[in-house]
């Protein structure tokens, strides 16, 4: 399953407006960080073993193993706020994730966010 906050939609579609995109945002395994790997947003095409996830218009897609592994994602946009800890800039995309990816690390969660997340 893959949530989409109503913020994160809109601040997608905007971008793909702007930049005149017409792809699919797959939900990836990024590497590094404290917390070792991630889920990020990146523009690609589907592919034979994705599940694709249509959002208003938006398709989104995750590797069926990474789904699996994951559970239920969610992708929400926080918006910047005065008085932010400065790490990351406060705002942005975050996607997390019910399950985590990994024991090791500081976090150990399948997330991405900046701020102690």
């Amino acid at each position: 399953m893959l949530e989409v906050t109503e913020s994160a939609l809109t601040n997608v579609k905007d971008y793909l407006d702007q930049q005149k995109i017409d792809s699919a945002i797959r939900v990836s395994l990024m590497s590094g960080g404290c917390a070792g790997p991630s889920l990020g947003l990146a523009i690609d095409e589907t592919k034979d073993n994705d599940h694709t996830f249509d959002h208003d218009g938006v398709s989104f897609v995750v590797d069926k193993g990474l789904a699996t592994t994951c559970g239920a994602i969610k992708v929400d946009f926080i918006e910047k706020k005065d008085g932010d800890c400065g790490c990351g800039g406060g705002g942005g995309f975050t996607v997390t994730s019910e399950k985590p990816l990994s024991s090791g690390g500081c976090g150990g969660s399948c997330s991405s966010g900046a701020c102690g997340q």
